[in-house]
Order: C-alpha cells, then structure tokens, then sequence
C-alpha cells in the first residue's frame, strides 16, 4: 500500500516537472508561419542584403571623398567660410521670406472664407426670418378669416 502511494506520489511529482523543452515550446506559437510570412522573408531577405551593401558602399564613398577633399577644404577655407555663411543667410532669409507669406496668405485667404460665412448666414438667416413673418401672416389672415365667416352666419 505505501509502495502505490509513494509510486502515485512519483508519477505525479513527474507529470508536474516540465522538461525545458516543453517550457520552451509553451512559449512559441502552436502554428508555423504562414505562406505569406514565409514567401516575404524570402523576398525580403535578398532586398534587405541589397541595401545593406549600398548603405556600406555609400559609406566607404563618403569617407573617401572626404579624405580627398580635407586638404582642398583647408586650403580654400579662408573664401569657403564666408562664402559658406552668406549662402546659408541668403537661403534662410528666402525660406523665412516665403514663410512669411505663405503665413500671410492663407491668413487673409481664412478671413475672407470667415467673412463670407458671416455674409452668407446673415442672408439665410433674413430668408428665414421674411419666410416666418410671411407665414404668421397668411396663418393670421386665415384666422381673421374664419373669425368673419363664423360672425356671418351668426
């Protein structure tokens, strides 16, 4: 009898351990990949391969030219500065010379729209008003009507 509970007891202390394995495959999805995620990895594996050697060689490029061109640089920079400087201001000036009438410009173009909207409320707003006197009048030539028509046959 002890023998049955101390087996019982063991088969249950075995059900209970999980094997690392199992841990690990408890974690991962029940399902593979589908077609669809197995053919763009395929596609883009070799795409991605592609533009890592591009940036690569873009890189090994850019750093040559720039070893060619420091000495150019150190030798033209007393003209390349100033000449450098006074682009940037020229172009910042004209950038911030068209932001400034872009910013113009659609500020006027909301205050027309807006006064537009008031023009065109206050229209519609008269409309309504002229409609709802025309109608209190016809409703009260209506009753002013029947009134006379019942003082008639009394």
């Amino acid at each position: 009898m002890a023998e049955q509970q101390s087996r019982t007891q063991q088969q249950q202390q075995q059900q209970q351990q999980v094997h690392p394995t199992e841990a690990i495959k408890s974690l991962l999805p029940q399902k593979g990949p589908s077609k669809s995620q197995i053919l763009a990895v395929v596609t883009l594996f070799p795409v991605g391969g592609a533009l890592l050697c591009l940036a690569g060689l873009t890189l090994v490029g850019t750093v040559i030219g720039l070893a060619v061109a420091t000495p150019v640089f150190l030798l033209f920079s007393p003209v390349l500065v100033p000449a450098a400087l006074t682009i940037a201001l020229a172009v910042t000036g004209f950038l911030t010379s068209g932001a400034f009438g872009i910013t113009a410009l659609s500020a006027l173009s909301w205050m027309i729209n807006y006064m537009r909207r008031m023009r065109g409320t206050a229209g519609e707003q008269m409309e309504h008003a002229k409609r709802r006197v025309q109608e209190a009048a016809g409703h009260m030539g209506q009753r002013t009507a029947q009134k006379e028509t019942t003082r008639m046959r009394d």
